[in-house]
């Protein structure tokens, strides 16, 4: 039996562990899944990326959370929330973020996983606001900030893209307690 820390009807969140490797840098090498990335990423590069997330739950509490499907245990993704680290106008903050395998693309996995994130930010971690962000060109997941109740609130010149890059421009969205 799987720890989970939030649970939908359909879906399970929780910490890393070492089998969601495999199918997390499965997730990062494909470029449908990164498409609105800088670019994909390598094995070494997805092992990094999860000792950073597994990183941040230790110093913080929270994190980006493994995802599974309940009915069948499988790994999809992440949804959760971190800090970013770089500068803008509305940093230091909570930042709520989402990467599901593309295989378990519309079926309405990250916008019930996010609700259940937010849900568990506001009443059990007591973070009063929280935000996402990405590329002004990713309408889809644009489409899911809008339909976890998120708020636009303008646009940004993301410090860690290349200004020459379609993905320069990002939207920002927030969700208040």
């Amino acid at each position: 039996m799987k720890d989970y820390i939030i649970k939908t009807n359909r879906l399970g969140l929780r910490k890393w562990n070492p089998e969601d490797l495999i199918p997390f840098t499965e997730m990062n090498s494909d470029p449908k899944v990164m498409e609105f990335f800088t670019n994909t990423l390598t094995k070494e590069e997805s092992y990094a990326f999860a000792n950073r997330v597994i990183s941040h739950f230790d110093s913080h509490g929270f994190g980006l959370y493994a995802v599974d499907v309940l009915s069948s245990g499988e790994f999809i993704g992440y949804i959760g929330l971190s800090i970013p680290k770089f500068e803008a106008y509305f940093t230091p903050c909570v930042e709520i973020g989402w990467r599901i395998a593309h295989k378990y693309w519309g079926k309405g996995y990250a916008p019930e996983g996010a609700k259940a994130c937010i849900k568990y930010a506001f009443e059990t971690l007591n973070i009063s606001e929280i935000v996402s962000f990405t590329a002004s060109i990713n309408k889809r997941s644009i489409r899911v900030m809008e339909k976890i109740g998120m708020d636009y609130c303008g646009t940004f010149k993301h410090p860690k893209v290349d200004i020459n890059s379609p993905l320069y421009e990002h939207v920002l969205y927030k969700i208040e307690k």
